[in-house]
């Protein structure tokens, strides 16, 4: 792990000396904004009687599906496009460090991201008289789904030099994380495969894991599996890049 923190910063930094990282938070923010007010009718609520967020985390998972990829796919597609990858290894820096880090600086620039929507918290206490320890629990746990989509996006980048296929790929295997659980999945396989198989398949299921947390629930097996997710996923990253060195 030698190494991580400079790393970090350095990776950090480097999201805001472009113009990118800006325009990745003003889309984000403002397809947060259509999606909550417009599809999610925020303010119909008041007709029910309910002040919450619900309405907002519900479109996180779509909304990380597009956007994290794009941020995860030029983390180590870019090194190896550039050659910078055995330039980056010959620095006093862990193969283990250089993933960590840089997996961290992007993981925080989403929670930065994440962090800029304060203002719906802030309106939905000014509508009513929300249970803010649930807000705060969605918060987390869409937090914990950023770095699930991004830690699959950071290991399918270190093993390709294109960013293009490593976002479209990125897309496609987090799309079925998403969809795991979803009912018409389930009775596709419910004919054929045993039970046990069933209910593996729903527990990598994003949106049945994200879903309880939103609701302001915290299940330790919620956590548990988006930790050892992300940690499986950054092991595989050092191994592809491994595997992949000099190439």
């Amino acid at each position: 792990m030698r190494g991580w923190w400079p790393i970090l910063k350095r990776e950090l930094a480097g999201y805001f000396v472009t113009p990118v990282a800006y325009v990745f938070i003003v889309i984000f923010l403002v397809l947060t904004g259509v999606f909550t007010f417009e599809l999610g009718n925020f303010y119909g609520q008041e007709g029910s009687g309910q002040a919450d967020l619900r309405p907002f985390f519900g479109f996180h998972p779509w909304l990380y599906l597009c956007l994290v990829p794009a941020v995860a796919m030029r983390l180590w597609a870019e090194e190896r496009r550039g050659g910078t990858l055995e330039l980056l290894m010959t620095l006093p820096v862990t193969r283990a460090g250089a993933v960590v880090g840089k997996y961290l600086a992007a993981w925080a620039f989403c929670g930065v991201a994440l962090a800029l929507t304060f203002p719906m918290w802030v309106t939905v206490a000014w509508l009513g008289d929300p249970d803010h320890g649930a807000i705060l629990t969605g918060y987390l746990g869409s937090f914990l789904m950023a770095g699930g989509f991004l830690a699959i996006g950071a290991a399918v980048s270190a093993s390709t030099r294109s960013q293009v296929i490593a976002f479209i790929v990125s897309v496609v295997v987090c799309f079925g994380f998403l969809l795991a659980g979803y009912g018409p999945v389930i009775n596709f396989f419910t004919a054929w495969a045993p039970a046990g198989v069933l209910e593996a398949l729903s527990g990598f299921s994003f949106l049945t894991r994200f879903d309880a947390m939103a609701k302001g629930v915290i299940d330790a097996r919620d956590v548990v599996f988006f930790g050892s997710l992300i940690a499986a996923c950054l092991v595989l990253n050092a191994a592809l890049l491994e595997r992949g060195k000099g190439a």
